[in-house]
């Protein structure tokens, strides 16, 4: 039996190891516009090298620059493994450079870059793994923007202009509207203290789920003034606020229409199940009613609101700024990317004299120096290296989608990640990256860069059609069909495969509840 001992055991390993450099282009190359701006704002804050283009200094020249870093530089056997990594195919590759002609970049006036697609017969070598991507850019030109102090063209200034953002107000909650009501209303003290606690427990859509008993004891109130408290939130818009159940919203909102004790009221209160089942014969038959009047009440009951909070209390319109303007130019599209109110920085030469050797003893010091200003450089690189890669992607993008940019969605095309990434010679998760969270301006409209990208669904003769169209297409039929005789998805599948689409009935069902689209059971109105 062996004994158990400390021993040593040698072994070699490979493993792939980011550098904080790549760390940050990938961060950077995923930040849309607004989450750009945020992260150079923080990184002005932190860095003392760094400033805004606008601000007054002694610049350092890129000469200067990167003699300075040169200089006590020291070549770590690490960091040389790591940038032999990053030319594999797969580990995530920068954009080389296009060629000229095909690809420009403005850095001129606000920093803009933009880009010429002529259209989707143009073809570009892909990118080789060999070439090193940084030694492919001008970045001495690109700092010339950023380091130059002389004179700017008035053209090129930018004014100050008072942030967009102070025109507009604030969203109103719930809570605050129903609070404004509350103040001009004549209560009790008591009775107004539990409105004040009610509207402090409902829900974001305007339901009320803890027990009145509960917030009367820890509002250390009568059940009698929480009952009141209640009726004069019920009271208040929008109406069917402060609700205990579906049935009671839905009552309140009869009342207040003044349909009490009417055929739609009586269907509410009393037949509620038969209500949610559609079963409009059978309410007729336990109503004594005839068959139209019934329609005719649960038509009104169609239009009340459910949840009558969720306009005040949900997130309402999502503020989008595009990253990306695709606009036509004669024959050819041009890509820009929206660099507005996007700090420009640049290098201070102020601290040069803190890393020269003569004039700053503190060694310290001097590598602190050297260090901020090594990042800053990087950083520099990183927004210009993000900008190449969106502008390539849009370019290809542009190319495969030219008939969705001149005619509609109706004209999208089948397009895959893995495809773009081939075409431009990138990883695939590059170009996922690329495209996260950032929209597009075009002149369909605004899109986010995901958005033309969908699988294929075979069609006739061999070609595709893009899942989106499909989806399209099934919530058309639906939207078309006889309520009374709903059509079952083994009927959608049909006429599907009639258009030459080859689908399946279970996934139809799929696409069907993906779009939140319910059963044919439960889309069937009796009659």
């Amino acid at each position: 039996m062996s004994s158990l001992s400390p021993r040593l055991h040698l072994g070699v390993q490979q493993r792939q190891i980011l550098t904080p450099g790549l760390v940050q282009m990938v961060t950077v190359l995923q930040l849309n516009r607004m989450e750009l701006k945020d992260m150079i704002i923080n990184e002005i804050a932190e860095n003392p090298v760094l400033e805004e283009a606008s601000e007054a200094g002694e610049e350092l020249t890129p000469a200067e620059a990167q003699s300075m870093l040169e200089r006590e530089r020291q070549s770590d056997p690490a960091d040389q493994a790591i940038l032999e990594k990053v030319d594999q195919p797969d580990m995530l590759q920068p954009f080389e450079a296009a060629a000229d002609g095909e690809f420009s970049s403005d850095g001129a006036g606000d920093g803009g870059a933009a880009a010429t697609a002529s259209g989707p017969a143009v073809e570009e070598p892909a990118a080789t793994s060999e070439t090193d991507p940084f030694q492919e850019i001008d970045f001495g030109s690109f700092f010339d923007d950023y380091l130059d102090p002389g004179f700017k063209s008035p053209a090129s200034e930018s004014i100050e202009k008072p942030s967009f953002e102070t025109f507009l107000s604030s969203p109103v909650t719930l809570s605050d509207h129903l609070q404004s009501q509350l103040s001009v209303l004549i209560l009790p003290e008591r009775v107004r203290r539990a409105a004040n606690s009610i509207v402090g427990n409902l829900e974001e859509s305007g339901y009320l789920t803890t027990p009145l008993e509960e917030i009367a004891v820890a509002e250390e109130l009568s059940l009698a003034d929480m009952q009141a408290g209640l009726k004069a939130v019920q009271s208040l818009d929008p109406t069917g606020v402060g609700a205990r159940t579906l049935q009671e919203c839905l009552l309140l909102q009869l009342d207040a229409r003044g349909c009490r004790d009417g055929v739609a009221w009586k269907i509410v209160h009393d037949h509620l199940k038969l209500l949610e089942s559609r079963q409009v014969s059978q309410l007729a038959k336990a109503m004594g009613r005839p068959l139209k009047h019934v329609q005719i009440a649960l038509n009104v009951i169609q239009h009340l609101d459910p949840a009558p909070g969720l306009r005040y209390s949900g997130g309402g319109a999502r503020q989008v700024e595009p990253d990306v303007y695709i606009e036509k130019e004669g024959d050819d599209y041009v890509i820009t990317l929206n660099d507005d109110d996007i700090p420009q920085i640049r290098l201070n030469g102020e601290y040069k004299r803190m890393v020269d050797r003569d004039q700053e003893p503190n060694k310290e010091i001097r590598n602190y120096v050297k260090e901020r200003y090594a990042s800053a450089l990087q950083l520099i690189k990183n927004i210009e290296q993000r900008k190449q890669t969106i502008l390539r992607v849009c370019q290809s993008i542009v190319r495969r989608q030219t008939e969705f940019l001149e005619h509609g969605i109706d004209q999208l095309k089948p397009m895959m990640i893995k495809e773009v990434a081939e075409e431009i010679g990138v990883h695939p998760s590059t170009v996922s990256r690329a495209v996260a969270n950032k929209y597009a301006h075009t002149p369909q409209g605004v899109f986010e860069l995901r958005y033309f990208f969908s699988e294929a669904v075979q069609g006739p003769s061999g070609s595709a059609t893009p899942l989106l169209i499909v989806k399209r297409r099934v919530k058309k039929m639906i939207e078309d069909e006889n309520a009374a005789h709903p059509l079952t998805d083994e009927q959608i599948t049909a006429r599907l495969q009639a258009e030459g689409i080859q689908v399946t009935r279970r996934t139809v069902a799929k696409y069907r509840e993906d779009m939140k689209i319910p059963s044919t059971h439960q889309r069937r109105i009796r009659a």
